[in-house]
């Protein structure tokens, strides 16, 4: 969808006017256990980073959430100032608590405070793409979007945000958000095994709106499948080499945010993603889900 070149997995994709490689980086991992506290290897994280922008990842996923704090300073104290083609995506609308929860913070203060956090941080003037993250820590919850959404449509028309997206929502949310003001991307939980999203992704597909999964590979708990294995195995591959391939496979809106903390797992993704699978494979791996 442009002519930014690129030899990662899936080429790029345009998010709004900003074009991203479909391949991203997503940060929560380089915070502490939990995705509480700093890394246990501060180094190793600023490598990771590095390491993405050097391999020509220009789509980093994160948020000032985690850490709390930590993984957007890491990304400046490792980046900035930030090279032209790199976007980085934040999200709003939760924060953490004493026991590492995720509770909700959605009051238009609340969202107003997070979006100011997220541009001191990072160091910005304006943030490229700002999820809106509903539901819980269970998933998406029904419930209208308009007041928190509503809200940073306001942000944006200051000039904070440049794009708008949602994050953990149901279908009705989706597009609930999008008759309010337009958005390029949502980000919901998908992955090979859990495929509740299949319709709403070629939905917005045919609008030219990103799908971003998150726990691509399963999350805290990972992919477990016969016929990913026996896949994988015919292929000379790891199962997750896989899952991220049939990924790029499964809708061209699909951009991949996989997280890790050690560059050698960063390259191990990048490479496995390039995978090339059958028509036969991949009817064989649509039926897991």
């Amino acid at each position: 969808m442009s002519t930014l070149s690129t030899s990662l997995p899936g080429g790029t994709w345009t998010l709004g006017d900003l074009t991203v490689t479909r391949f991203g980086y997503g940060a929560m991992q380089l915070a502490g256990p939990g995705v509480m506290g700093p890394p246990a290897d501060h180094d190793s994280a600023l490598a990771v980073l590095r390491e993405a922008v050097e391999l020509g990842i220009t789509h980093i996923d994160t948020s000032d959430a985690y850490g709390p704090r930590v993984t957007n300073q890491l990304i400046r104290e490792a980046l900035h100032p930030y090279p032209e083609p790199l976007r980085i995506v934040t999200k709003v609308g939760a924060t953490r608590d004493q026991q590492g929860g995720w509770p909700p913070a959605r009051q238009p203060e609340d969202l107003r405070r997070a979006v100011h956090d997220n541009l001191e941080a990072l160091g910005l003037d304006v943030l490229d793409l700002v999820n809106l993250r509903l539901g819980n820590a269970q998933g998406p919850q029904p419930g209208s979007v308009a007041e928190p959404f509503e809200t940073l449509v306001e942000l944006q028309r200051q000039g904070l945000i440049r794009h708008l997206g949602v994050s953990n929502a149901t279908a009705e949310q989706v597009a609930e958000a999008q008759a309010i003001a337009p958005i390029v991307c949502v980000q919901n939980m998908y992955n090979l095994a859990y495929r509740h999203d299949d319709k709403l992704i070629d939905e917005l597909a045919e609008k030219d709106i990103a799908y971003v999964p998150f726990f691509p590979l399963g999350g805290f708990s990972p992919l477990q499948s016969s016929a990913l294995s026996a896949v994988a195995s015919r292929l000379g591959a790891t199962p997750m080499s896989v899952a991220l391939a049939w990924l790029l496979h499964r809708s061209p809106n699909i951009l991949l945010i996989p997280g890790t903390s050690s560059t050698a797992h960063l390259r191990e993704n990048v490479a496995g993603a390039g995978l090339s699978l059958s028509g036969e494979e991949l009817a064989e791996l649509d039926k897991i889900g």
